[in-house]
């Protein structure tokens, strides 16, 4: 099809009207339009990019996400080097660090000092050419990093076309990627209930995710920027502070809580300001970093082999202290995920007294070859998970023993195993009073049924006092047998009566999360939700009708899939429908989904179609049941006896293939005519 001048204008003003959206709503935090507002924009540019592929361009809203997966990362060589920053750790430091620098020239010129909060994450150099983001490269050795372009493009706070009418020809942007605390509390969780292995902390789990193959993960996980340094061809700003302002200009989120100090002591203040509030930030801050503000001054100085000299990384204490282990046990998660701990004498960490810290599995128990008696490193993951970091072996006591995991449950006594492939130990009898007790606690917390009132403490009681021997049972407690229970009296019981009760109002897909099936987050059971509207259609649904969902890959379709196989899981889905948990949700598709079956001729009998990459308006599942019920059948794989071939958004090696063998392609929309024309 011919692209005129009006579908080129059409494109820009979509383009134009996404970007200025995407910034009020990112960097800004100021939304200038509603979801379903920017929905029906971003879905009118992709169904014209569809149309139109030589229209689309690197800047465009819709190519955020790389369509496949890199086979490896490249070195580049960086194009403005990487400097790291000297340290100073109190105010003597920093003192002498002022004097240093001003040694250094003949006569000390009026400066003043930008001071900001050091992001802990990790460094990212970007390149723009006019105007278009055109790489993304790690710090790596500061001389040489990894291209990561592909992954840089999922952060929303960077963006793809500088929101500059005439942007310099070369613009060089350094800053920080990070993991906000919230985000980084959800990807352990869904990690810990998948029973892999918790991210030390945001920096770690930032630099994982930059660093993975397929920027769809990336994406996922909701990395955020805050862009800290300039470099322009031409030298129209002259200062740090001013280079900031025009960065948020430009598209980016700039740190809010920079400050532009006349003194050291001004940099003194803020630093011990922060040092407190610093705890209430969504993101870590370890520092301050303080840069002298002249452009000039900074050229002046230069740099030492390692450091500029016009600037320094003032950072706050360690969050690590030592304390002596007093005893290792293990605690069986709701998984059957058999944890070690380490029992503690008390410390201050953090803000709070920390008395256990997790040792993670079998393996890093053996790593850290730690014993009772031991003086041990405690720090808190992220400021929030007590973890021993490492033995202090030259203060070990005489005549210690090597710990050892148990052979059997501590709690049922059968048999521990370590399934293949896999760092966790696991108790597999699914009547240890342990997987019990955790799938209640579980069952009854904030993101899933969130049931007021029934905490560790309770459900304990009630497992003890043969009350409950499964989740169903709860729905069957009496006020009665709930005030007979210790220290709870009749209104208590009542209270605990109403709020079990009011957790049937809960939605389908917190009560997926609910079950505890393993690797399922409450991402991936809203995800599971939306596709499969009841509980029933996930119940039959095949392995490939799971994977087919995005977002849900291969090891959660098998544990799903195997979930519903399982007797007992059965018996505990029909037992909640019948005390009438909610096991559907409302469909929220076109009129032409909501067709009867027998409204729609058979317009595909015989034909074969494979479903590839994401759609937008339909489910996968629910193209698919469309497509069955005009007669089509729908497979997992293209081959010569495929005749049409239903491309979605980032549509990969289905797509080359169908083309190759000269299939009928369709799009969403397509698709949809040709069952309306039926």
């Amino acid at each position: 099809m011919t692209v005129t001048l009006e579908i080129q204008e059409q494109v820009a003003q979509l383009r134009s009207q996404l970007q200025k959206a995407g910034y009020a709503y990112y960097v800004m935090d100021n939304p200038i339009m509603e979801d379903a507002v920017y929905d029906r924009l971003y879905r009118q540019l992709q169904d014209l990019e569809s149309q139109y592929p030589e229209l689309i361009t690197t800047d465009s809203p819709t190519q955020r996400v790389g369509e496949q997966p890199a086979s490896q990362f490249n070195s580049v060589k960086h194009n403005i080097p990487l400097y790291s920053l000297e340290n100073a750790f109190n105010q003597t430091e920093l003192s002498k660090w002022e004097q240093k620098w001003q040694r250094q020239l003949e006569e000390v010129p009026d400066f003043a000092y930008v001071c900001e909060l050091k992001i802990d994450g990790s460094a990212i150099a970007l390149t723009y050419e006019n105007g278009i983001l055109v790489r993304g490269v790690t710090r790596g050795d500061g001389v040489t990093g990894e291209d990561i372009t592909q992954n840089i493009r999922t952060i929303r706070t960077i963006p793809l076309k500088l929101n500059l009418d005439n942007p310099p020809t070369i613009v060089e942007v350094r800053g920080e990627a990070f993991l906000p605390l919230d985000v980084f509390a959800v990807i352990n969780q869904e990690r810990a209930a998948a029973g892999e292995n918790l991210f030390a902390n945001p920096r770690n789990a930032a630099a994982g995710t930059l660093r993975q193959l397929d920027s769809r993960i990336v994406a996922k996980r909701k990395l955020n920027f805050f862009g800290y340094t300039l470099h322009l061809t031409e030298e129209s700003i002259d200062n740090q502070w001013n280079s900031l302002e025009l960065l948020q200009k430009m598209g980016f989120l700039v740190n809010p809580h920079r400050k532009l100090c006349q003194s050291l002591e001004e940099v003194a203040q803020y630093f011990t300001d922060w040092d407190s509030k610093r705890h209430n930030l969504p993101y870590m801050t370890d520092g301050v970093v303080v840069k002298l503000n002249s452009y000039a001054l900074q050229k002046q100085l230069g740099f030492t082999q390692k450091f500029p000299r016009w600037a320094i990384a003032l950072k706050y204490p360690s969050e690590e202290a030592p304390t002596v282990v007093k005893d290792i046990i293990v605690n069986v998660g709701r998984t059957g995920a058999v944890t070690p701990m380490a029992i503690m004498e008390p410390l201050q960490l953090a803000g709070t007294t920390v008395q256990r810290a997790t040792l993670h599995n079998r393996d890093r128990v053996s790593q850290l070859d730690i014993r009772v008696g031991d003086t041990v490193v405690i720090r808190k993951a992220g400021e929030i998970i007590p973890e021993v970091l490492r033995v202090i072996k030259e203060l070990r006591p005489a005549q210690t023993i090597a710990y050892k995991m148990p052979s059997y449950c501590p709690e049922c006594n059968s048999e521990l195993i370590r399934p293949t492939g896999e760092s966790v130990t696991r108790c597999v009898n699914s009547s240890c009073p342990a997987i019990l007790r955790g799938s209640l606690v579980h069952w009854a917390s904030r993101d899933a049924l969130d049931i007021r009132g029934l905490g560790e403490k309770i459900v304990i009681l009630l497992i003890n006092s043969n009350l409950i021997k499964s989740i169903a049972d709860l729905y069957q407690l009496s006020v009665a047998e709930i005030a007979s229970l210790e220290r709870m009296g009749d209104k208590s019981a009542q209270n605990l009566v109403n709020a079990i009760a009011e957790s049937k109002n809960q939605s389908y897909a917190r009560v997926l999360y609910g079950l505890g099936i393993r690797y399922v987050g409450i991402v991936n059971a809203k995800l599971l939700a939306e596709n499969f509207p009841n509980i029933d259609k996930l119940a039959k649904a095949s392995i490939y009708d799971l994977e087919a969902v995005y977002g849900i890959g291969e090891e959660i379709a098998q544990s799903v899939f195997q979930w519903f196989k399982n007797n007992a899981n059965q018996e505990l889905v029909i037992a909640l429908k019948t005390a009438g948990l909610q096991f559907s949700q409302q469909s929220s598709t076109s009129n032409l989904q909501q067709k009867e079956s027998s409204n729609l001729t058979q317009i595909f009998a015989g034909k074969t179609f494979v479903i590839t990459g994401t759609l937008t308006s339909l489910k996968r599942n629910e193209a698919k049941e469309l497509i069955e019920q005009a007669g089509g059948k729908v497979t997992g794989s293209v081959s010569k006896k495929t005749d049409y071939l239903l491309a979605g958004e980032n549509a990969g090696s289905k797509l080359s293939k169908a083309r190759n063998l000269g299939i009928t392609e369709l799009t969403e929309q397509q698709l949809l005519d040709l069952l309306n024309s039926g």
